[in-house]
């Protein structure tokens, strides 16, 4: 049902009498809604008529100023929000080029859903145009079999839709014999959702993406790329570097310029529980307990609602959950009407799902980030985020989900415990105004490179020039590859090349480095439920871990990483599990450094390291408290990370005053590492389990008490690089988020960290903030 203002203004009222509200609401703020402004653009007459069968008869501006920079050979990154028409800019010229010329176009997207929901709206098109037109559209994935796949490269299709995947696996090594037609024709290319494309995924597609180029360039092909991305803080930066292009060549479009009503959002804090004193203080109710009662109020109320959620088992449980409360209602039409979404459901499932969204059907949902991407369903009365999502970028992406046309919509942020929600329900214009986060990926990661550097010589001979692909250490790359009997050298006429042997293009994936995983077996239904990398296993797997899956909980009987299975046993216990380590850090190398803009005295540097970690141990913490009920010691294999840190040393006058107060020191730079850890996803696109932190009160490289953050993946993926470039911005802001939170000791929203492998112990908030205040000046 349409929300007019009145609506939502008297829904936020009837929420403020409902029986569970306690003042959660710290912010009601209206983003205002905008009119549409359009541009005059000249399309093809063909294109023109039926581009307006859907109802479109003039463009946006910024759809008129992506096709313009196209046409005049120009790239373009088009960073607006969701529901913007961005895809009517790369439609446009991918259109006007097949029918003029039958040139073509290839569109990448990260997820299969993606390529499923385009490939029906671009067929559509296609199919109004006649088969005379000579634009054809083609899916290409790995859901498709041998035979499928041979028929759709017969047919030659002049618009390819596929995921970076399969474009590695299934195109660049049969470009030369199998896909010339389609490459030698090439004249765009779509780089849909390509905020994605970060950290070990993104350095990986970056590296597939010059492969493309390279073989495009043989062929006699340079394609115009148009990059569809979400706000984020350097959208061209992040575009060049994921497709090898150079930042100059991209045209920038920021700006909606379609119409939208207004959007109240609502910053919901969970009241507090506890006894003020110990373990307990800062705990507030769960946001997922929050989020149903909201979730079935507003449906009821009869508000299509959607919930955007951490994971596949908070979506079943929720949904399910939330169903069972509308039944008791009474509401039965509206509990039969509650469906969960999320990667792992079946094609026709999810398919089914998002036609219920988008024909009204569905009337409430839980999903996990999947439906944050541009998959269509339609516009929907209200978003709840149970929880931030971390970044500014996905709420808002996640909150764009809410809109009909002109109508008003309603988000609420139910936050959670962590410190990002906790800080941004005190600073609510950080998240209104402040400034979008930054995407990064690292094509020149040491241990995705050699991978690459074999498929492509798979691809096309390998020759001394190629290092303006694969950058300035190539040429020491390809001299240890050959060393190693992985490349082989040809003289030829027009100068050395190298070679390779094999399929090197099927032992490599593109979204982890380690593909090693480990088999989780219901020993009881004798069957494989789940599978995890061989690291999360041991931290979500080993023996005594609670692990849930499907809304079942089991325990873990036995872990065995030679055979990588784990047992599991189905078990109504009422408490998790949470794993204890020791780690430490070796700098290898320094690779650069700059002083702190507070204390000239005081450096920052950016290394290469090594980081050392063993499990020793887990505790097991109660469901209903969140306090410890007992520990074990575990006996698990030392594993090493080669990544990328930065690291500062604390002043020793600093470290004077911290030690000559009472408190711990220690204490203090492990409260200040954990603060800062979970602050920099407010400034780089990331999740703060991408990254890790070691604090010492005496590290040998340094002979100083030292605080470290790295990158969590092997080669380092550019997240402790974006950290140290804005350190002074980082350690302000946490900081700010230390100072902003009531408790006294530390609590989970501002020093405690569920992921720290010490169990939290010692934290010392209050050096945490002396130390921070003297680093900054603030």
């Amino acid at each position: 049902m349409p929300l007019p203002t009145p609506g939502v203004e008297g829904t936020v009222r009837w929420l403020r009498d409902r029986p569970y509200y306690e003042g959660q609401i710290r912010t009601h703020e209206t983003v205002a809604g905008r009119t549409a402004a359009f541009a005059d653009c000249e399309v093809d007459e063909r294109l023109r008529a039926a581009l307006g069968e859907d109802g479109v008869e003039r463009l946006y501006d910024h759809q008129v100023r992506a096709i313009e920079g196209v046409r005049d050979g120009r790239n373009a990154v088009l960073a607006t929000p969701t529901a913007s028409g961005k895809s009517l800019a790369y439609t446009v010229p991918a259109f006007e080029r097949a029918l003029d010329r039958r040139a073509t176009t290839l569109y990448v997207a990260p997820q299969v859903a993606l390529i499923e929901d385009q490939a029906e709206t671009l067929s559509t098109l296609a199919d109004r145009l006649g088969f005379a037109s000579g634009v054809t559209v083609e899916r290409y994935t790995g859901r498709q079999d041998r035979e499928e796949k041979a028929a759709i490269r017969e047919r030659q299709p002049t618009v390819l839709l596929t995921t970076p995947d399969m474009l590695h696996y299934g195109i660049l090594p049969h470009a030369h014999r199998l896909w010339d037609w389609f490459v030698e024709r090439l004249e765009t290319v779509v780089i849909d959702e390509v905020h994605e494309y970060r950290g070990v995924f993104g350095s990986g597609v970056s590296l597939v993406l010059r492969r493309l180029a390279r073989v495009a360039e043989r062929f006699g092909a340079d394609p115009e790329y148009v990059c569809c991305s979400a706000t984020v803080g350097n959208p061209v930066e992040h575009a060049a570097t994921v497709t090898g292009q150079p930042s100059g060549s991209f045209d920038l479009v920021t700006g909606d310029a379609s119409a939208t009503g207004p959007t109240h959002w609502l910053l919901w804090n969970p009241p507090e529980y506890g006894d003020g004193e110990g373990w307990g203080d800062g705990r507030r109710r769960s946001s997922h307990t929050e989020t149903r009662r909201l979730f079935v109020d507003l449906v009821e109320r009869g508000y299509q609602t959607l919930v955007f959620t951490g994971s596949r088992q908070t979506a079943e449980r929720y949904a399910s959950e939330s169903a069972k409360q509308l039944r008791k209602r009474g509401a039965h039409d509206a509990a039969r009407s509650v469906a969960a979404y999320h990667a792992a459901l079946t094609d026709d499932r999810r398919r089914e799902a998002e036609a219920g969204l988008r024909s009204g059907e569905t009337r409430g949902a839980w999903s996990t980030s999947a439906l944050e991407l541009g998959v269509d369903v339609g516009g929907l009365d209200a978003v709840l985020l149970d929880g931030y999502p971390g970044t500014r970028m996905s709420a808002f992406q996640r909150a764009g989900r809410a809109g009909r046309g002109t109508d008003p919509a309603l988000v609420v942020l139910v936050a959670g415990e962590d410190q990002l929600d906790q800080y941004l329900m005190g600073h609510p214009r950080a998240l209104f105004d402040g400034d979008p986060e930054r995407a990064v990926s690292n094509p020149e990661n040491g241990e995705l490179l050699p991978d690459h550097v074999l498929c492509a010589a798979v691809e096309n001979w390998l020759s001394r020039g190629d290092e303006r692909w694969f950058g300035e250490g190539f040429p020491d790359l390809v001299t240890h590859l050959e060393s190693t009997g992985d490349l082989r050298r040809r003289e030829t006429p027009d100068g050395t090349r190298w070679t390779t042997d094999g399929s090197p293009h099927h032992s490599m994936g593109l979204r982890s480095i380690d593909d090693r995983e480990v088999q989780l077996t219901d020993t009881r239904r004798d069957e494989v439920v789940a599978s995890l990398p061989f690291e999360d296993a041991m931290r979500d797997a080993h023996r005594g871990a609670v692990y849930h899956h499907q809304g079942r909980k089991y325990e873990v009987r036995e872990l065995d990483l030679d055979h990588r299975v784990a047992e599991l046993e189905p078990t109504w216990a009422d408490y998790y599990t949470r794993t204890l380590h020791e780690k430490g850090i070796t700098v290898e190398r320094d690779i650069t450094e700059k002083r702190l803009a507070a204390r000239e005295d005081t450096s920052v540097r950016f290394a290469e390291v090594t980081m050392r970690k063993r499990i020793t141990g887990f505790q097991r913490i109660d469901t209903n408290t969140g306090g410890p009920i007992g520990e074990e010691e575990l006996d698990l294999p030392e594993t090493t990370l080669r990544t990328r840190a930065f690291y500062v040393t604390v002043p020793e006058d600093v470290e004077r005053s911290m030690r000559a107060a009472s408190g711990s020191f220690a204490g203090g730079i492990h409260a200040a590492e954990h603060a800062a850890i979970a602050m920099l996803p407010n400034e780089v696109l990331c999740d703060r389990r991408d990254v890790g932190g070691l604090s010492t009160p005496l590290h040998p490289h340094t002979g100083r008490s030292t605080v470290f953050v790295y990158d969590g993946y092997p080669g380092g993926v550019g997240l402790a690089r974006a950290a140290y470039e804005d350190v002074d911005g980082l350690l302000g802001t946490t900081l700010a988020m230390l100072r902003s939170c009531a408790c006294e000791e530390g609590c989970p929203a501002c020093v405690q960290s569920p992921h720290c492998g010490n169990a939290n112990d010692p934290l010392d908030k209050e050096l945490a903030v002396d130390l921070l205040a003297a680093l900054t000046d603030g």
